[in-house]
């Protein structure tokens, strides 16, 4: 008993802690200031536009969490910030803290209600235009690295034209397109996430081949004539119930023999790995009100009941990795 101390309890509960004081730091713009040179706090006041007395409890907290470094009177960011959080690269996660610090954040303060009451509040087609923005934003910062290994990890070439449902910004579609000249796409999304998405279509050389319709998932039907159905980050928004009419609704629209991909977080059957899974359950929870991250076996059997023989599956990146299945 006297080598149990409360710290691993202390260090959890203090999670909530840590998290602030990273979305606040990228909020003032402390790693992006430091992008190009380290600066002195001084240097940094003047750059971030706040009182010298509260920018450091920020830098020092940043500091704390292995983010920020500091040599002598100068300050510079770690690799990992310099590489994730400066907004320098492509891989800029400033988006995901964005979206998580001022859409995610507020609704984890109802989680025991959610708990209790066996279900969420929902808040997908309630989004304000400058929610959804942000929203969708941090969805496509979140996901970039999937969309990228899914592009280089199948071979899209036998394909003619590919369907992404429930596919954010197009994101997805892009990074598979710029691969392959002559494949056509087709993002169906609700009307708000739509609007985000022909915004960033219109941005990029691929947006062209990218033709965007509008609809619900349930209520809508899903365009026909897709050779390959791409299912990416939305079975987790799901309940199992709606998962299995989804995947029986798109089956409809399927020739057979199209390619069904459904990328997502899988867990194991003892629904312990990977480590982040649970955790990202009560944020799927809060957000769509019914959803949670589901193991890769309980996909098989909505795959067994809805038209689909499952080939594989395949890891993409970090705790992200899809389910390839066929129209039988």
């Amino acid at each position: 008993m006297a080598d149990i101390t409360p710290e691993p309890i202390m260090r959890i509960a203090t999670g909530f802690m840590a998290a602030k004081h990273l979305f606040t730091a990228s909020a003032i713009g402390l790693f992006e200031n430091l992008a190009d040179a380290p600066a002195t706090l001084d240097e940094l006041v003047a750059k971030c536009g706040i009182p010298r007395r509260t920018l450091r409890i920020s830098v020092d907290a940043m500091i704390s969490l292995g983010l920020l470094e500091r040599e002598h009177d100068y300050y510079r960011n770690s690799a990992a910030a310099a590489l994730y959080l400066s907004g320098t690269t492509e891989g800029d996660l400033r988006p995901v803290l964005r979206l998580w610090d001022r859409l995610s954040y507020p609704l984890w303060m109802n989680f025991e209600g959610a708990v209790r009451a066996g279900e969420g509040q929902g808040q997908f087609n309630r989004f304000s235009e400058e929610e959804q923005t942000i929203f969708s934003a941090g969805v496509e910062a979140a996901s970039a690295a999937s969309a990228a290994a899914l592009a280089a990890s199948y071979d899209f070439s036998r394909h003619r034209r590919v369907l992404d449902v429930g596919g954010g910004t197009g994101s997805f579609l892009i990074a598979i397109l710029r691969g392959y000249a002559a494949l056509l796409g087709t993002l169906f999304e609700l009307p708000g996430a739509c609007a985000v998405a022909r915004q960033r279509l219109a941005k990029e050389h691929e947006g062209a081949r990218i033709t965007v319709v509008e609809g619900d998932l349930f209520k809508d039907p899903l365009p026909s004539g897709h050779d390959a159905l791409i299912l990416a980050n939305t079975a987790h928004v799901l309940s199992a119930a709606h998962n299995i009419e989804l995947l029986r609704n798109m089956r409809k629209g399927a020739e057979t023999g199209a390619r069904l991909l459904i990328v997502d977080i899988w867990m194991d059957a003892s629904h312990s790995q990977p480590p982040v899974a649970p955790f990202r359950s009560g944020e799927f929870l809060l957000f769509s009100g019914e959803g949670q991250v589901y193991a890769e076996t309980e996909a098989d059997e909505w795959l067994a009941q809805t038209g689909w023989r499952k080939l594989e599956r395949k890891s993409l990146v970090g705790p992200s990795s899809v389910i390839i299945a066929e129209a039988v």
